[in-house]
């Protein structure tokens, strides 16, 4: 059952649609997750790197990190690190933070007087400790300026991914280090983190949604293929019916169903349809032929039968000469019955150079001289093919010519451009322009003026067509000069060697 319905186009179609597609919204699936959840992370990064920057303008401005303003809420968690790796400051409510400098959430330096002083105090002429001026809001005991000095903010910030724990709620972050020297204390770096609950939010409701759309999607297009090709295949299914049926009633006059479209399956039916008459056709030649072949076979022979039975009876009443006659008639019978099923089966003329003037020259040479004259202008010219089958219809054409005519035949043999002619006129009857197809039909022949034929079985007209046709060439029939018939048989000349 399995091996059936995959075995069957519209199976393989369906299943070949639905995987095309399986792969395309995988690959666009991915495409899409992998953009969003970059362009979301850029975001946080751009979010993190703009709060440390803020939190370092401030710093470098002179404010001391234990009395920055830090952001508050838990979208934001900010830490401040001197380049001990010690906490100097941390944003409200954080209890837990990884992926920045320091895990530390408590700051170790104790918070900025408001006048400026520290409680270590600071040196009697108000300097820092690398010697710069002190350039603060406010000035200590003794009028001392006890702030921070101007540091400098790098262009570029680090980032990072880490999660933070804040009043209790944990997520994921994306951090920037930003780092500020030449302060009071030193290099310090600021870090501060921007949520990264959108982009996982974003990334997880499209996932979701591609994983209950693409399923969906995948079925919708398997179902619509499964019926789209049902309903191509249709006339398919009518022809493989009629066909079958056909087959089994062996009634080659039936004829499959034409579908009313343009498409392939409508030039497949009319194909189907014109091989069905081609095949009819053939058949019923052959039955024709065969019909034709046993009655043309049976008059020889019974008349021969008859003749040896006298001549067995009363040996004095022997008709030699004529039963010879109907041997000879008969042996001629069965060698183009024999000549047209080797045409018939394919029979391949061969490639042997032969001189057209020289072989009417050897054809006319083997005929005594009858009631007709013969005229001949023949040039030579080689075409190539089987000899013996040529000398048959050049043969075929002179005994026609020589039976019909009433004193004159003319034979020629020239070239015109790449063919070779032999043109074999009588000044006889004729052939009426209705016929002249008809005569080249196996065991035709016509009565009235062409009546008078000598045993002739309707053969040799019919194997000169084949034979040119096998070469190449063409054998047609028009009116003579003369008034009688003209046959004219062109054949392609040989190349030159």
């Amino acid at each position: 059952m399995r091996r059936r319905l995959f075995g069957s186009v519209r199976a393989r179609a369906t299943l070949g649609a639905t995987l095309v597609v399986a792969v395309a919204l995988l690959a666009a699936g991915a495409s899409v997750l992998l953009a969003l959840r970059s362009n979301l992370t850029d975001q946080a990064s751009s979010e993190a790197e703009s709060s440390a920057r803020k939190v370092a303008v401030s710093i470098a401005t002179g404010t001391a990190p234990a009395a920055l303003e830090l952001p508050d809420g838990d979208d934001t968690p900010v830490q401040v690190v001197d380049g001990d790796g010690r906490l100097l400051a941390a944003g409200e409510d954080l209890e837990r933070i990884s992926g920045t400098g320091s895990s530390a959430v408590k700051p170790v330096t104790p918070p900025v007087d408001d006048d400026g002083g520290d409680d270590g105090g600071g040196d009697d002429d108000g300097s820092d400790r690398h010697g710069g001026k002190g350039k603060g809001k406010g000035k200590g005991k003794g009028g001392d300026d006890d702030s921070y000095a101007y540091g400098e903010i790098a262009d570029d910030a680090e980032g990072g991914k880490g999660s933070a724990t804040v009043d209790g709620e944990t997520r994921d972050y994306r951090f920037a280090a930003l780092e500020v020297k030449n302060t009071r204390q030193g290099d310090l770096t600021v870090y501060a983190g921007a949520s990264l609950s959108a982009e996982q939010s974003a990334v997880g409701t499209a996932l979701t949604v591609m994983l209950i759309g693409f399923p969906v999607l995948l079925g919708v297009v398997g179902a619509v293929t499964w019926l789209v090709t049902r309903r191509a295949l249709r006339p398919v299914e009518g022809i493989r019916s009629e066909m079958s049926a056909i087959t089994a009633s062996q009634d080659l006059a039936r004829r499959v169903p034409e579908p009313a479209t343009h498409d392939e399956v409508a030039r497949l039916a009319r194909t189907t349809n014109e091989t069905l008459a081609a095949l009819e056709t053939s058949v019923e030649r052959q039955r024709r032929f065969v019909a034709d072949a046993s009655h043309e076979l049976r008059s020889p022979i019974a008349s021969l039968r008859t003749q040896l039975e006298v001549g067995a009876a009363h040996p004095e009443l022997l008709d030699v000469d004529g039963a010879v006659a109907d041997t000879v008639r008969l042996q001629e019978l069965a060698a183009g019955l024999l000549l047209l099923a080797r045409l018939d089966a394919g029979e391949r003329p061969g490639e042997a150079r032969v001189d057209l003037a020289t072989l009417a020259g050897e054809e006319l040479s083997q005929r005594p001289a009858g009631r007709v004259a013969v005229r001949t202008h023949l040039e030579p010219v080689e075409v190539a093919g089987s000899r013996s089958q040529l000398a048959r219809v050049v043969g075929n054409l002179l005994d026609n010519a020589q039976r019909h005519a009433r004193s004159r035949v003319d034979i020629a043999v020239r070239a015109e451009g790449p063919w070779a002619v032999v043109e074999v006129g009588d000044d006889g009857a004729g052939v009426p322009e209705a016929e002249r197809e008809r005569i080249f039909e196996r065991f035709v022949r016509l009565d009235d003026a062409r009546a008078r034929d000598d045993g002739g079985a309707g053969l040799g007209l019919a194997i000169a067509r084949d034979v040119a046709v096998r070469h190449g060439g063409a054998l047609t029939v028009r009116s003579s000069p003369a008034g009688g018939a003209l046959f004219e048989l062109r054949l392609p000349v040989a190349p030159v060697a």
